[in-house]
């Protein structure tokens, strides 16, 4: 039996997955919900993951994945039901690796080129490359100090959406990207961390958040 909440949440997780294939950020489950902080989500998220409705996929930040709905809600098309083909979990694919990328303060924009292996299973459709993480202001979202984040490139993002912001042609970063009005905030993911506002014109979206690699 799941609370008001908890089916509010694991609704609004499904939804996103059927929209495009990514799970929502804290930071939208929070303001989705109305909640005051994103604990109360990780709360949340740890109920429905005990009683089996989701489960979190490894080696990937906010990845989740919907098993189980209740009566009456519509689920999330599954991979097999995707119009791209999953390839075999033992395929490894290659992808540009473009040095390494701020999670705290932006640093020169990305430099250089060479070959990252990935397991093509962590990727969807659409052309990636990979960054190498620098920092700790996006560790509450999973993201730490030497990880490698998988990036899908677009040139667009929503507010809540993790992405790779190019500011002034110079410096590249990895943030929460949110607009205000014609001003855009880059918010990190870390309270000892302070966001970055830009007018709109200086900030353009390079790509967004696909998963994580972590090597141990």
């Amino acid at each position: 039996m799941l609370t008001a909440k908890q089916k509010e949440l694991l609704a609004f997780i499904n939804s996103r997955l059927n929209d495009d294939g990514v799970s929502p950020s804290f930071d939208e489950m929070r303001e989705a919900l109305g909640l005051a902080s994103k604990s109360g989500v990780h709360r949340l998220i740890g109920a429905l993951e005990e009683r089996g409705f989701i489960r979190r996929l490894p080696n990937r930040a906010r990845a989740l994945e919907v098993i189980k709905l209740p009566d009456g809600m519509e689920a999330a098309p599954t991979p097999a039901a995707m119009p791209v083909v999953p390839a075999p979990a033992n395929d490894v694919i290659e992808i540009p690796l473009h040095g390494r990328i701020a999670a705290g303060t932006p640093i020169e924009a990305l430099q250089g080129t060479e070959g990252f292996q990935v397991p093509a299973a962590l990727l969807g459709p659409g052309e990636h490359y990979a960054l190498e993480v620098s920092g700790d202001s996006m560790i509450e979202e999973g993201i730490l100090d030497g990880d490698f984040a998988l990036i899908r490139k677009v040139d667009s993002a929503r507010d809540g959406e993790i992405v790779v912001a190019l500011v002034d042609e110079e410096e590249a970063t990895l943030k929460t990207w949110r607009r205000e009005g014609a001003t855009i905030r880059l918010d990190p993911a870390n309270p000892t961390h302070q966001a970055q506002r830009y007018e709109e014109g200086r900030v353009r979206v390079q790509g967004r958040l696909a998963g994580i690699i972590r090597r141990y």
